[in-house]
């Protein structure tokens, strides 16, 4: 074995709140050969972020190495002068940080900004530096270049954006890449043409990659090796497929259990027969009126029938939605995939009211419903409910997680305050969340946490029809499986129909009845989850299909 290009030996890491310091990661040692990925895998909390900004000295100002060293070609970075560290950062040590949004510059054309790291590290000319740019720019896959050269951040969508970091981490051909989650964001078929570009600068510049991931079916994939972390230490390690095929930490078992591109088939509810239930409480009165309200018994209970959508964008307009159709059957999951830009989402938010159709209908138990505005919407709002990608986004961060919940109650006027808080009670109970947690606002929550609150105060008015977009594509794979079969249980205790808006299909099967496949504002694909799945007929479909991740190393 040659000798390893990074070595990191008793790694400790510390942060300090309010003048009290916690070690976050304890005296964690291992190495990186060259031409090799290694891929730190672990839920959020597990300390791999705090690792892989340790390893370049970029820790927040309350973090602080207190042992251990790092060498990296034989020079301990830890020991290291800031001014000579700068000089290996972006050079030799290329860093593609997890969140686009807030890693690149907003006032710097995207061009620009890789060709500085060109300048500053490459001494090369302005002008070839800019032409340089340009084709990193078409290497990690963006298409027009020149044009996406001279736009700022904010004109990209969120995979050009994670793909212009990844070009300026590689600008300088670097000996080593730390990649701390560089796909958690994208779609399937965008993250494989990404994971694809870092494997090609592993086979054709004999660069080390440490690969931070939460998605250990993209660790299957990809890594030589593997490092599991919890809480702070590492608990296994090992050959890809050995690590994959036999585990042998029970919280790496778990992960393997949880990864959606690892396991097959639709998840199956856990709870017990509604009718059998002696303890049905405020929550089930809500759903027993809504049911008894009910207008129609209808197959479907939501359809849109030929919408379309365009909006004006710079030199002309873009057609989001084209002709679209679907239908979402009573009491099951219609899901619709497809690559960020395919219509998706534009087409569910018609579906919710909360965008206007240029054509088209949207009809809720065989009413159409386009037309409805002021009181008449208003009520809709009761029956129809979403759940969005972010939930630290929809929260309110001043609110407390009961205020949250019963806002809804309050605006529709639904019960005093007594059982109010007796609903709010047991929506929390319902949705796995501790009581303790009512007091509590959403910064003091795990994204899965505040997933869960979104997903309470969504049930909180008895609705028929919840429209999720994107609710577990932020979150770690176990939490994710925990989010899924809590949507599964729900749906089978109080009878509740899903359209699910995702751009994975390893999730999208463990929850689906049916499924229709997007892509360029249209519908090219629609059946059953099996039908779709097990036998697409659509090519793009077999793309998406072939780009689920984890596929490759489990096999043997």
């Amino acid at each position: 074995m040659s000798e390893a290009l990074l070595t990191v030996e008793g790694l400790r890491v510390e942060y300090g709140t309010r003048g009290r310091w916690s070690e976050v990661v304890h005296g964690i040692s291992f190495d990186v050969q060259p031409g090799k990925v290694v891929a730190l895998v672990g839920e959020s909390g597990s300390g791999k972020s705090t690792v892989s900004q340790a390893l370049i000295r970029r820790l927040p100002e309350n973090g602080r190495i207190t042992a251990g060293s790092i060498r990296f070609a034989g020079t301990d970075l830890v020991k290291l002068p800031e001014r000579a560290l700068r000089k290996l950062r972006g050079a030799q040590i290329g860093f593609v940080p997890q969140d686009p949004g807030s890693s690149l510059n907003p006032l710097m054309r995207v061009g620009e900004q890789i060709a500085e790291t060109l300048r500053i590290h490459k001494r090369m000319p302005r002008a070839a530096a800019a032409a340089r740019a340009i084709e990193i720019l078409d290497e990690v896959g963006i298409p027009q270049p020149a044009l996406r050269a001279t736009q700022y951040p904010h004109e990209l969508s969120g995979g050009l954006r994670q793909r212009a970091l990844i070009g300026i981490a590689w600008a300088c051909g670097p000996q080593f890449v730390i990649a701390d989650e560089p796909t958690s964001a994208l779609d399937v078929t965008v993250q494989r043409h990404v994971l694809d570009q870092l494997d090609d600068l592993v086979d054709q510049h004999g660069t080390a990659v440490l690969l931070i991931t939460h998605d250990l079916a993209v660790a299957a994939d990809r890594a030589d090796e593997i490092i599991v972390m919890y809480r702070g230490e590492i608990v296994e390690r090992g050959v890809t497929a050995d690590v994959l095929n036999a585990p042998a930490h029970e919280y790496t078992r778990r992960l393997v259990a949880a990864a959606p591109g690892l396991r097959e088939g639709r998840l199956s509810p856990q709870v017990r027969d509604r009718d059998a239930r002696s303890d049905e409480g405020v929550l089930f009165a809500t759903f027993r009126e809504r049911v008894a309200l009910a207008r129609s018994d209808a197959d479907n209970i939501l359809e849109a029938r030929g919408i379309s959508k365009s909006y004006g964008v710079r030199g002309g307009s873009f057609l989001a939605a084209d002709d679209v159709s679907f239908a979402v059957p009573r009491g099951r999951t219609l899901s619709i995939v497809g690559e960020s830009g395919s219509g998706k989402t534009t087409s569910a938010r018609i579906a919710a009211r909360l965008v206007q159709p240029d054509a088209g209908r949207i009809l809720l138990d065989g009413e159409d419903i386009i037309g409805a505005g002021g009181e008449e919407l208003r009520q809709l709002r009761r029956r129809m409910q979403v759940v969005y990608q972010n939930p630290f986004g929809s929260l309110d961060p001043r609110m407390t997680v009961e205020r949250i919940i019963a806002e809804p109650l309050r605006s529709f006027r639904v019960g005093d305050r007594r059982s109010q808080g007796e609903l709010v009670r047991e929506l929390l109970n319902r949705v796995q969340l501790s009581a303790d947690l009512a007091g509590r606002r959403p910064g003091e929550l795990s994204g899965g946490q505040r997933q869960r609150v979104a997903i309470a105060r969504a049930l909180a008015l008895g609705p028929d029809l919840m429209i999720l977009d994107e609710p577990v594509s932020a979150l770690d794979v176990a939490v994710q499986e925990q989010i899924l079969q809590l949507l599964v249980d729900l749906q089978a205790e109080f009878e509740l129909s899903y359209l699910f808006i995702s751009h994975d299909l390893g999730v999208v099967r463990q929850i689906s009845d049916r499924i229709d496949v997007m892509q360029k504002g249209r519908v090219v694909e629609s059946g059953t989850a099996a039908e779709v799945l097990e036998r697409p007929s659509n090519a793009y479909t077999r793309e998406l299909i072939a780009a689920i991740p984890g596929r490759i190393a489990t096999v043997d």
